[in-house]
């Protein structure tokens, strides 16, 4: 079976707004007040805890400071996790591509770099969980993105080929983790870093849900 394999946030949702809050906790709690801006560090927010992190302590000069990004990092986790669909918001027209690509035969799953605990929760708290066959986060196998067995074992999960699937993402990472697979990649270009995502030269730029399921058919053929 073939499979379209979805990144989560900036591809499906725009998860940016919790992030950065989970962040600018962090920063409060040393006193530093809000160090982050949903207006230009939404780019960041979407790689992840450790870059929010980063880059607020470049910042407060300290770049560097590696020990008090690993020491504040849990208390991120924790905080994301008590507020991770405040702000979140799914992309317009995402879940009506996920449903038409099912509807059409198509297996459809979730590979992420978010850890899984989370990634399951925030899929389960904005009511679509049960719309993926399969989610794997970072912390599902020994290996995450850009590895191509995370996507390839979240393809068996779904019950597809991994052979014949497609990646769906928004960054260098899914650029990267489809070349070492050998399939396609489609990146959006609706997110913070949009504009950025022709230069990567995937196999499809997606700028409306509504266009995925024609490219998927393009990319990888019909289902069966």
């Amino acid at each position: 079976m073939k499979t379209v394999v979805f990144d989560l946030d900036g591809t499906l949702a725009d998860t940016s707004g919790d992030l950065i809050a989970a962040a600018n906790a962090c920063f409060r709690d040393m006193g530093e007040g809000d160090l982050l801006h949903a207006s230009h560090d939404a780019g960041t927010a979407l790689r992840g805890g450790r870059a929010m992190l980063k880059l607020g302590m470049e910042r407060l000069g300290r770049a560097g400071d590696d020990a008090a990004i690993d020491s504040y990092y849990p208390f991120l986790l924790d905080a994301y996790s008590r507020d991770i669909d405040r702000r979140t918001v799914l992309y317009p027209g995402a879940m009506e591509a996920v449903t038409a690509l099912r509807t059409s035969g198509y297996r459809v799953a979730i590979c992420t770099n978010k850890p899984e605990a989370l990634a399951e929760l925030l899929l389960t708290r904005l009511g679509v969980r049960d719309a993926f066959g399969a989610m794997l986060g970072a912390d599902t196998l020994d290996v995450r993105k850009p590895d191509p067995e995370h996507l390839f074992e979240t393809a068996r999960r779904a019950g597809g080929d991994p052979a014949q699937c497609v990646l769906i993402g928004d960054s260098d990472t899914d650029r990267k983790t489809a070349a070492a697979a050998g399939v396609p990649c489609v990146l959006v270009t609706f997110g913070p870093a949009g504009g950025d995502m022709a230069a990567l030269e995937p196999e499809a730029l997606l700028d409306d849900f509504k266009d995925l399921p024609d490219i998927v058919g393009r990319l990888i053929g019909p289902p069966a």
